[in-house]
């Protein structure tokens, strides 16, 4: 399934600041980051609960905000990008 993760994390304090950097890492470890706070994620069912909780340990519920968008399939009928495209196509074949 193709999912949208995006996020508000409190950065007024020094934890902040580390929560932010917690919460970018814990979703680079499941998608690409489309942009500052955004990522794109293709992800199983078991997948995407490992990152929720992952994700619901790293922030704080009181201070932060974060939220999952489903997209519907395949991702090229809701999604238009103007500008800067992506680095790679995560649906393509990765060439090293």
């Amino acid at each position: 399934m193709e999912i949208l993760v995006t996020y508000d994390v409190n950065t007024e304090t020094a934890e902040g600041r580390k929560r932010l950097r917690r919460v970018a890492k814990a979703c680079q470890a499941f998608g690409q980051r489309v942009q500052k706070s955004v990522f794109e994620c293709t992800l199983n069912q078991a997948q995407l609960e490992r990152l929720k909780r992952r994700l619901e340990k790293e922030m704080d519920k009181n201070q932060d905000s974060l939220r999952i968008y489903h997209l519907p399939e395949p991702r090229s009928k809701c999604v238009e990008v103007m500008g800067v495209p992506l680095v790679h196509d995560m649906h393509e074949p990765l060439v090293l």
